[in-house]
């Protein structure tokens, strides 16, 4: 697949799912799973995909799968796309 990159900052163990715009380059991802077997990757691409109305396989993890800043890519949304979308929905 390829796509957009995107950074983003996970937040697991958060009290909500939510997305919660830019800081300091990184869209933030607050997830209630915790970060344990791949739940909280799991509920991060979940939760981007619902955020950006796409199915769950044009998002994936492509670096920092153990970290809480991570690197996902997106496919079947054009940069431009992507920018109105996450301004609009943050």
């Amino acid at each position: 697949m390829t796509g957009i990159r995107m950074d983003i900052r996970v937040m697991p163990r958060s009290p909500r799912t939510a997305i919660e715009g830019m800081r300091e380059g990184r869209l933030i991802v607050r997830v209630t799973a915790p970060p344990v077997d791949d739940a909280a990757n799991d509920a991060v691409v979940a939760a981007i995909a619902d955020f950006l109305d796409l199915p769950k396989r044009s998002v994936r993890i492509v670096s920092g799968a153990t970290a809480r800043n991570k690197t996902v890519e997106i496919a079947g949304l054009d940069a431009e796309t992507l920018r109105r979308r996450i301004a609009i929905r943050a």
